[in-house]
């Protein structure tokens, strides 16, 4: 593989961590003396100088030939242990270049859109800081060359994200949504550290161990016919990943940290949900692509969860009331496309659907907060209406958003999703089954989208009398990167327009070189043009049919919401509702089970362990009071006696030496009478 080497691409991380360090260690002080303008200053300039540099990095890419468009800066040698070596190096391809103009370029506009949103906040240097080491983990992760690299990303989006869901932590409510969030990606992690570790040690029993994104593509067919738990190595290694990837892009079973996350700042909310975090699982697969193709297994479950999930998620959409939490279970339902893609093969569909949402989906939720910040403060949709005219742009933008994920034609999303649902059936790992599980969630999203629409902007003002009067248009600095990202929604699809449409697919062919060696199962799918053209249009349809049900129900009111969700005594909207208890089932399951498991050990601990040692305790007393009465009864009475008899003895010794010289003499004598009596008998 050839490989240009550069200098400059350390710059595009290393840039906002220098704006989340000064404003991090000396924010305070500058925001006291120079103000908050400042603060955003010194925030904002290295995320767009870094889109800057991405340009940059770009354009080089483009002046190489397809098969050559590799650019690494290798900064140091960071692990050197046995066979385990890794850089600290950045590696720009087609893949990864797409993803730093996404967390850049929406990124920075995001950055932009909060000096407004949070001007008024206490804590605007540290949300700042927050936000630009957010962006650093994430350009970290999708610059890094090696599993080693994108796992310390991958955990500093975690860790980052705890943050700034809880930002607003004197609110209860605020970090318990940014504890669950850390927990559960947590859980998720966990099985990406095991596909690390499985991966370079069946790598490394091969002779050729290494982290390496560019090792293990050149080395992967050496784990075939490798086996762990009488499953190729490759199958479980992909599995164990994608448990990482249902954790950092929510699916089932590890989607619901991400609607919670809606209790952080709206910019939060954009960040996380659109350009960043939740991309991450999508862009990891994308990257071990030539992993993934070895182990159709894996890209089975891949598409079976990414259709359940895009299918469930809309669901629980349609029916919610809260502006923000709408557009959170949107998410992981555009995700689950997302992932029905990378199941079938169709890897630069994939990514393409990534870039078209992180635009429709940033100006969705910076759209949704100016709704809120001119509302002081409400979420609940029930409580709005009658925008349309008081917030013109905020209006407008939204509406263009809402028609690019509703799939309307010529719109973003309308290229990108249509791609999806036309690989989906026709690649050899889809199937007529996840074509209309995939129609039917875009039929949900159309409905529960202009649901949305007509619940906040249209009709009478629901609002409190205090708040009418104080509904306003939010500031430039907030509507400028809602009409930027209002019109990406329109002409990015423009990117991946299809052939039987006219275009190249220019977006394919950008990421080709990447995906070339992948055997993507979706390139051999049927080129039936007429077949593509009628389940476009049926899709259409079925996406408008969902625009009418909102329009009737929300806007023409032809027939009651309320009466609808009365139906069955009102069982199945509870249940949509209630988001099918699954929080209170892992609560009951995990929390509690957990607490349960916690008390058991506890009682274990206290009654068997501390038993254990307080009984040993207890007999060493005892034995030691026994020893006691043993020394002090035998042993010192033993001792005592034998000196008092010593001494006794001692004493009667003592009177043969009198010092009495006559005495001695006297003793002397008879000694000798004795002695000569003695010998003469």
């Amino acid at each position: 593989m050839d490989v240009t080497h550069v200098s400059y691409l350390r710059w595009i991380p290393l840039l906002p961590l220098l704006g989340a360090a000064v404003n991090g260690l000396g924010g305070a002080v500058i925001q006291r003396r120079f103000g908050k303008r400042v603060v955003g200053a010194i925030a904002v300039t290295p995320v767009l100088l870094a889109f800057g540099i991405a340009v940059t990095a770009f354009l080089q890419l483009k002046g190489l030939d397809p098969e050559h468009r590799f650019l690494l800066d290798d900064v140091s040698r960071w692990i050197d242990v046995g066979t385990l070596k890794a850089d600290i190096a950045f590696w720009v391809d087609p893949l990864s270049c797409v993803m730093i103009f996404v967390v850049t370029g929406i990124g920075g506009l995001i950055h932009i859109y909060s000096i407004g949103y949070m001007h008024d906040d206490d804590a605007y240097w540290r949300f700042f800081a927050y936000l630009n080491l957010f962006t650093f983990a994430m350009l970290t992760l999708v610059l890094g060359d090696s599993l080693l690299l994108m796992f310390v990303g991958w955990e500093g989006v975690g860790l980052c994200s705890y943050a700034l869901i809880g930002f607003w932590w004197r609110e209860q409510v605020n970090t318990t949504a940014g504890n669950k969030a850390f927990i559960v990606n947590r859980i998720g992690d966990f099985g990406f550290i095991l596909g690390i570790f499985l991966i370079f040690w069946s790598l490394d029993a091969a002779g050729h161990g290494s982290v390496v994104f560019r090792d293990i593509q050149h080395h992967a067919t050496s784990l075939e016919g490798r086996t762990i738990w009488g499953l190729p190595v490759v199958t479980v290694a992909t599995l164990f990943f994608f448990l990482g990837a249902t954790g950092k892009s929510a699916q089932i079973p590890l989607y619901v940290w991400l609607p919670d996350a809606m209790q952080g700042p709206t910019p939060v909310s954009a960040l996380i949900h659109a350009a960043t975090m939740v991309t991450a699982g999508v862009y990891m697969i994308a990257r071990l692509n030539f992993l993934y193709a070895m182990a159709p297994e894996t890209l089975a479950v891949v598409a079976g969860i990414g259709a359940a999930t895009a299918f469930f998620a809309a669901t629980i959409g349609l029916v919610q009331n809260d502006i923000k939490r709408v557009l959170a279970y949107s998410t992981v339902s555009q995700l689950g496309y997302m992932f029905v893609a990378m199941g079938v093969g169709a890897y630069a569909a994939g990514v393409f659907h990534l870039v078209t949402h992180a635009f429709f989906k940033a100006c969705l939720f910076l759209g949704s907060g100016s709704v809120i910040h001119g509302m002081s403060g409400e979420q609940d949709m029930r409580k709005m209406g009658g925008l349309k005219d008081k917030m013109p742009t905020t209006f407008w933008t939204f509406l263009i958003a809402t028609m690019a994920i509703a799939g309307t034609p010529l719109t973003a999303g309308f290229f990108s999703k249509d791609e999806i649902l036309w690989k989906a059936y026709s690649s050899p790992y889809g199937g007529a089954g996840l074509w209309i599980i995939g129609v039917a969630g875009a039929g949900m999203t159309a409905c529960y989208m202009f649901r949305q629409v007509f619940m906040t902007f249209f009709g009478e003002t629901r609002a409190e009398h205090d708040v009418v009067h104080h509904i306003h248009e939010s500031p430039r600095s907030m509507t400028m990167p809602l009409v930027l990202l209002a019109s990406g929604s329109l002409v990015v699809g423009f990117l991946g327009v299809p052939e039987f449409l006219g275009g190249g697919n220019r977006f394919e062919a950008w990421l080709e070189p990447v995906f070339a060696h992948a055997h993507v199962a979706a390139a051999h799918a049927t080129h039936d043009a007429s077949l593509e053209w009628t389940l476009m249009l049926a899709s259409v349809a079925i996406a408008t049919t969902g625009f009418l049900i909102a329009y009737l129900l929300y806007y023409r009111r032809t027939a009651s919401p309320e009466a609808i969700a009365a139906v069955a005594g009102g069982a199945p909207y509870r249940i949509l509702y209630d988001k099918y208890y699954v929080d209170e089932l892992y609560w009951a399951v995990f929390v509690r089970g957990t607490l349960l498991l916690a008390r058991a050990g506890a009682w274990f601990d206290a009654t068997i362990v501390d038993g254990i040692v307080n009984g040993a305790a207890r007999l060493t007393v005892t034995l030691s009071w026994l020893d006691g009465l043993f020394d002090n009864y035998v042993v010192d009475r033993l001792v005592n006696v034998l000196a008092d008899r010593t001494y006794d003895l001692g004493a009667r010794l003592r009177r043969v030496q009198t010092g009495n010289i006559n005495a001695y003499l006297y003793v002397i004598v008879g000694t000798v009478t004795l002695v000569l009596l003695a010998r003469l008998m």
